[in-house]
């Protein structure tokens, strides 16, 4: 396993379209995620779950990885939660 934090970077908070991009990119690891935050706990397989978290900005997460390629794929995940979102761009 291994374990990364991530600050949430994106304005309005990890809503609709960041979480579909968030479960899209952890439905294709093989292995298990877990995403941590003061609100709770979910895996990345339903973007209801992760925006039932109430992830807003600068909250830290905690990502949990175990599989194959754990590290690099740890910290893709931390870069997505640190990406500013902007849906349209301003």
């Amino acid at each position: 396993m291994f374990e990364a934090k991530a600050v949430v970077k994106n304005e309005a908070g990890i809503h609709c379209r960041p979480s579909a991009v968030l479960v899209t990119e952890g439905s294709a690891y093989p292995g298990e995620i877990l995403v941590s935050a003061e609100s709770g706990t979910c895996t990345l397989t339903s973007a209801l779950e992760l925006i039932i978290l109430g992830l807003e900005e600068n909250t830290v997460v905690t990502i949990q990885v175990t599989g194959p390629d754990e590290e690099a794929f740890c910290n893709k995940l931390a870069g997505l939660f640190e990406t500013l979102f902007d849906f349209p761009p301003k």
